[in-house]
C-alpha cells in the first residue's frame, strides 16, 4: 500500500463533499498497520439496464480504492430499488417491479467489471440483510428520523413547499440505505452529491450501534454533451458505457474544449500533474485540442471495449470527419419491399438509423440525411426498392440497405 499521504491525494481528486478526512486519516493508517483493507461501500439500484459515462466517474473512484489496496463491496439495491430512490426528484419515483430489478442487476454486473477489478470486489444485494427485517424492526427503524429531520433534505422541502406529494416510503429510503452501511459494517461509503443525506444518514446508524462511522465522500454529477444538464439518457445528452466503439469515440469529440478536460479529471487514469501539463501545452498552443480529445476518446473506448477497437474508431473517425470517406466497417439491413420503391422516412426507420418516420422527417427537413452522398430534404420523398444504398444520418449515423 502507498502512504497515507499518498492515498488521501487520489482518494480526494475529483471530490465534493468529505466527512471526514480526520477520520479517513485514522482509518488508512490503522489499514496500513493492520495490513487489512478497508471496506469501501457504493450503492446502485438497478433503475435502468444501461450504465453511461456519469455512473462511471463514482466506479472510477471506487477503482481508486482498488488501486490502494482495499476492498470495494458493490451493492446492488435490489429491495431499495422496489421502493425508488427520491433523491434529487421532484415527484415520486416509481418502484420497479421485481423482475425489472432482477434483469437491470444482472446488466449492471457486467458492464461495471469493464472498470473494476473483479477480484478485489464483492457483489452484494441488499434484499439479504433487509429482506429478514421484521416489521417491529422497520418501526423501531423508522422512529430514529423526525420528520422535520427529513424536511431539510431540499428535494423533500421543495416538494412540501410546492404542495407536490411526498410518500411516507420515501421517507424510510434514507434509513434503509444508512442501515445498509451498518449490516456491511463499512468503512467509507461513495455516491453523488445528490445522495450527501443518505450517506450521512449510514454515519448516524453506525454511530448509535456502536460502530465506528464510515468516511462518506461524495462525487460530482457529471455534465453531459451539452455541457450544461447532468449527463442523463432522458435529455439524450450521454455516452453509454456499451455504446460501439465508434459512437463512444465520435461522441468524445463532440464535447467542447472546455468540458474535455473536466472529463479528463473525472474519468481518466492520468495523473492531476499529467492532465495540468497538458491543458497548459494545448493552451501554448504546442497541443491542438483535437489531439488531446482524440487522446481522450481513445482512452476511454479502450476501457470499454479494447486497444484495437480504440484505435480503429480513430481511423474510422478520421475518415468520416477530416476526410468525409465511408468508414471501413458499415451495419448492413437487408430489407424485403413489396412495392417498387419506398417512402425515405420509412426506410430509416426500417434501417434502425431512427425512431419515428416523424424523427425521420424532421432530420431530413435539418439536411442531415443523405442517400449514397447526395442529401434528401424533401419529406415526401421515395427511392426505388432494389440493389443497394448507402444511408448517413447525421455526422455519424451509416447503415448500408440491401434490397431483397
Amino acid at each position: 500500500m502507498k502512504s497515507v499521504d499518498e492515498q488521501i491525494a487520489l482518494i480526494e481528486r475529483g471530490t465534493v463533499d468529505f466527512h471526514s478526512r480526520e477520520d479517513l486519516v485514522k482509518k488508512l493508517t490503522r489499514s496500513l498497520e493492520t495490513e487489512v483493507p478497508l471496506t469501501i461501500k457504493a450503492g446502485f439500484d438497478p433503475t435502468a439496464p444501461d450504465l453511461h459515462l456519469g455512473h462511471t466517474v463514482l466506479i472510477q473512484k471506487l477503482r481508486h480504492f482498488q488501486l490502494l489496496g482495499h476492498q470495494v463491496h458493490f451493492l446492488i439495491g435490489d429491495f431499495t430499488g422496489l421502493i425508488g430512490d427520491p433523491s434529487g426528484k421532484s415527484d415520486t419515483r416509481p418502484p420497479l417491479t421485481r423482475e425489472d430489478v432482477e434483469s437491470n442487476a444482472e446488466t449492471y454486473k457486467e458492464q461495471v467489471f469493464k472498470i473494476l477489478d473483479p477480484e478485489k470486489t464483492l457483489v452484494v444485494f441488499n434484499s439479504t440483510w433487509l429482506g429478514q427485517l421484521t416489521s417491529y424492526d422497520m418501526i423501531r427503524l423508522a422512529s430514529e428520523l423526525t420528520v422535520a429531520r427529513m424536511l431539510e433534505r431540499d428535494d423533500f422541502k421543495k416538494r412540501f413547499e410546492a404542495n407536490k406529494p411526498i410518500s411516507i416510503h420515501e421517507f424510510l429510503y434514507p434509513l434503509i440505505q444508512g442501515y445498509d452501511s451498518v449490516a456491511m459494517q463499512a468503512d467509507v461509503e461513495l455516491g453523488g452529491t445528490d445522495q450527501l443525506f443518505n450517506l450521512l444518514m449510514g454515519r448516524d446508524l453506525q454511530r448509535s450501534r456502536g460502530q465506528e462511522p464510515q468516511v462518506v465522500l461524495t462525487v460530482p454529477l457529471l455534465e453531459g454533451l451539452d455541457g450544461v444538464n447532468k449527463m442523463s439518457k432522458s435529455l439524450g445528452n450521454y455516452i453509454g458505457i456499451s455504446e460501439p466503439p465508434d459512437t463512444i469515440f465520435g461522441k468524445v469529440m463532440s464535447i467542447s474544449d472546455e468540458l474535455m478536460f473536466r472529463y479528463y479529471e473525472l474519468l481518466s487514469d492520468l495523473s492531476l500533474a499529467e492532465i495540468a501539463q497538458l491543458q497548459q501545452e494545448v493552451a501554448a498552443g504546442n497541443v491542438h485540442p483535437k489531439a488531446a480529445k482524440v487522446g481522450l476518446a481513445k482512452e476511454l473506448v479502450a476501457r470499454f471495449h479494447n486497444q484495437q477497437a480504440a484505435d480503429e474508431a480513430e481511423r474510422n473517425f478520421e475518415q468520416v470527419f477530416a476526410r468525409h470517406e465511408t468508414p471501413d466497417t458499415v451495419d448492413e439491413v437487408r430489407l424485403i419491399v413489396e412495392e417498387d420503391q419506398i417512402w425515405v422516412p420509412k426506410l430509416l426507420v426500417d434501417a434502425g438509423l431512427v425512431k419515428s418516420t416523424s424523427e425521420g422527417r424532421r432530420l431530413m427537413q435539418q439536411q442531415a440525411v443523405s442517400i449514397d452522398g447526395s442529401k434528401v430534404e424533401d419529406s415526401n420523398a421515395v427511392v426505388p426498392a432494389t440493389g443497394t444504398l448507402l444511408l448517413k444520418v447525421g455526422k455519424r449515423r451509416f447503415c448500408r440497405v440491401l434490397f431483397s
